[in-house]
């Protein structure tokens, strides 16, 4: 009987170790989980709700972004060369190279647009700073327009059409400027000035990245952000004369609100124009990219 008693009283106690054992392995596999460093790995993820959608870009980058629109690209100027260049380099495998006028400096003061590119942004004076195209365009009547900018003053041109190279043009519009109240405006002439207004200010010496479009099928339209913000579909066309486009600078006299002084004074990065109307979604992939 006594020796019955001890045999069952071993075999609970290696019951007990067991299940002690199994208990100490679980724990360990856990903390092995817990501290080896996991992989990664890149891929494409949306989770959407009843309200709100996160989803990843499709371009991880400005270069990337702007590579896929390059076909219908008249220019696509980085921005980023070293301080002291001359040139802007044409991108899209064009060589509409365009020239730095006045002085050229070049910042990677952080944060910057498009950080995730390479070289720094280019700095323009308020004085002196813009960039000339090389090429004529006879009366473009379907564009868009692009460029990433920072600062904290009301007024400045950061892109338009002119009919001269470099020096203030005696016709322009297709512009894009800042007002004196630091509002976006985007203007075309067709016998009367024609203009799209955003609501609120950029002149925030934060980055922000602004497009504009025009054609007969959609008329004017404004984005700031990736998002629209003016629009006029009852002005589908600009004033018919062969200039240059033009970066930073130029004459935006009779404008509503212009500034006396016409040059942009702050930080751009990514100027591009193109033949084609950028849809809603081009847009905001392009901002996209530069978050």
């Amino acid at each position: 009987m006594t020796n019955r008693i001890a045999r069952r009283l071993r075999a609970l106690r290696r019951i007990h170790l067991l299940a002690g054992l199994a208990v100490v392995a679980l724990a360990a596999v856990c903390i092995t989980a817990e501290t080896v460093p996991s992989s990664t790995a890149g891929y494409f993820a949306k989770v959407t709700n009843s309200t709100n959608t996160s989803a990843t870009a499709p371009y991880f980058k400005c270069t990337d972004a702007e590579s896929a629109d390059k076909a219908n690209a008249l220019f696509q100027y980085y921005l980023n060369e070293a301080s002291g260049s001359t040139t802007a380099v044409d991108s899209d495998g064009k060589a509409a190279n365009g020239t730095y006028q006045g002085t050229m400096t070049s910042s990677t003061a952080t944060p910057i647009a498009c950080s995730r590119d390479t070289g720094g942004a280019y700095v323009l004076n308020g004085t002196s700073s813009f960039v000339s195209t090389p090429s004529s365009v006879a009366n473009p009547t379907t564009f868009s327009e692009e460029v990433w900018f920072k600062t904290t003053v009301a007024g400045g041109l950061l892109i338009g059409f002119g009919s001269n190279q470099v020096t203030a043009s005696g016709q322009h519009d297709r512009q894009i400027y800042l007002n004196t109240s630091g509002q976006l405006v985007f203007g075309a002439y067709n016998g009367a000035t024609q203009v799209v207004t955003s609501t609120k200010a950029y002149n925030d010496g934060k980055w922000h990245h602004v497009a504009a479009t025009l054609s007969a099928a959609t008329g004017m339209r404004l984005y700031a952000d990736g998002g629209l913000v003016a629009s006029n579909a009852s002005y589908t066309a600009a004033e018919n004369y062969t200039g240059y486009f033009r970066v930073g600078y130029d004459t935006t006299s009779g404008w509503p609100g212009t500034a006396s002084n016409y040059y942009f004074t702050g930080s751009m990065r990514y100027a591009a124009v193109y033949s084609t109307v950028l849809t809603a979604q081009q847009v905001s992939n392009h901002y996209a990219a530069g978050q």
